[in-house]
């Protein structure tokens, strides 16, 4: 049976320790602690464990060495390092650096995480509060379904609903900043110049090809030439927020986009042989010498699918070409009054379209 044990906290606070212990043959086989705020949660937590210890095989399961969550953080970056992207590793290595990280995943609770949000929320937006979480609760699915990991479902869920009620977390504003065709052309001029030099990265065509095409950063670089058919492109695991591997799908390809990716050399079996940290480092460099404010490459998808409403084309039209499953998530470009192509007779467009 499972005691409870009231404590003094340095704060003044009482904290309730459920502590379960096994005997056999007078040895301790099995021990677990849980301090929780109030009695009846250290009651609740001591029922459903010792439940689960009562099942068949429960109590070898318990036994097993299983980590914590650093251990666990470990396992699914190593497991999804070449598809997850930079960003998300470096946020989920930081959150190694937090006491959470040390515990046992079976030992996490909500009011954790919540502790975990008030501790990011030190010098960072609501928004980037949230992204770290997104990308916790990941690690909390992979970890229950693909390790065993102990951890109730509900965990997640609770600590999201308490931290966007106290304000700690909240959904990032969704960006309407699109290039103009002069910002555009200062930037081609700036690639081109720097594709003079030997091996350059040809950023006047990927940056280019991104917004005729409405393609990801991560997409454009997976593309290969056998991917590429006539009016079409094969897009490898396209990202979806359900599946992160195996969506495969065919994007219509608009003809300046197509254009400009026959026009590169064949010089590896992908069209556009870069890294996304290149392309993104070159873009955000290239932005900040020219003064260009506020410009991110993903603006450039924004642009391309804004483009294809302002041409007159529908949002099943628009989804051929962007790959989005849902219309609700393309409304935001549809209320556009159609004007027409406002790159039509951009000479850049056929000036990447040479060889």
């Amino acid at each position: 049976m499972a005691t409870i044990t009231a404590r003094p906290r340095k704060d003044g606070t009482i904290g309730y320790t459920a502590q379960i212990k096994i005997k056999r043959g007078g040895k301790v086989i099995f021990s677990q602690a849980q301090t929780f705020d109030r009695e009846s949660a250290a009651a609740t937590w001591a029922k459903k464990k010792e439940a689960a210890l009562a099942k068949p095989g429960g109590l070898d399961a318990a036994r097993k060495t299983k980590g914590n969550l650093g251990d666990m953080i470990d396992k699914y970056v190593e497991l999804f390092r070449k598809d997850i992207g930079r960003t998300k590793e470096q946020v989920l290595l930081a959150l190694k650096g937090y006491a959470i990280a040390e515990k046992a995943m079976d030992e996490i609770t909500s009011a954790d995480v919540v502790d975990l949000a008030r501790e990011l929320g030190n010098g960072r937006k609501p928004q980037t509060v949230q992204n770290y979480l997104s990308h916790l609760s990941a690690v909390f699915s992979i970890a229950r379904a693909t390790w065993g990991a102990d951890i109730d479902r509900n965990v997640m869920r609770d600590a999201m609903e308490a931290a966007k009620h106290f304000g700690m977390v909240a959904k990032s504003a969704k960006r309407d900043r699109r290039p103009t065709v002069d910002e555009m052309t200062r930037l081609m001029l700036h690639f081109e110049a720097k594709t003079r030099r030997r091996n350059s990265m040809p950023m006047q065509k990927v940056a280019a090809f991104a917004m005729f095409s409405t393609r990801r950063q991560e997409e454009i670089t997976r593309i290969r030439w056998a991917d590429l058919e006539e009016g079409r492109v094969l897009i490898r695991d396209m990202k979806h927020p359900g599946d992160k591997i195996g969506n495969d799908t065919w994007c219509n390809l608009p003809p300046e986009a197509e254009a400009i990716a026959r026009a590169m050399p064949k010089v590896a079996a992908e069209i556009f042989p870069f890294s996304t940290d290149a392309i993104s480092a070159a873009f955000t460099r290239a932005c900040q010498t020219l003064g260009i404010e506020d410009l991110h490459f993903h603006d450039l998808r924004h642009e391309g699918a804004s483009r294809l409403f302002e041409m007159g084309n529908t949002i099943p039209r628009v989804a051929e070409v962007t790959g989005h499953r849902t219309w609700q998530s393309l409304q935001r470009y549809s209320h556009l009054r159609q004007t027409g192509d406002k790159w039509a007779g951009w000479v850049w467009a056929d000036l990447l379209a040479q060889k």
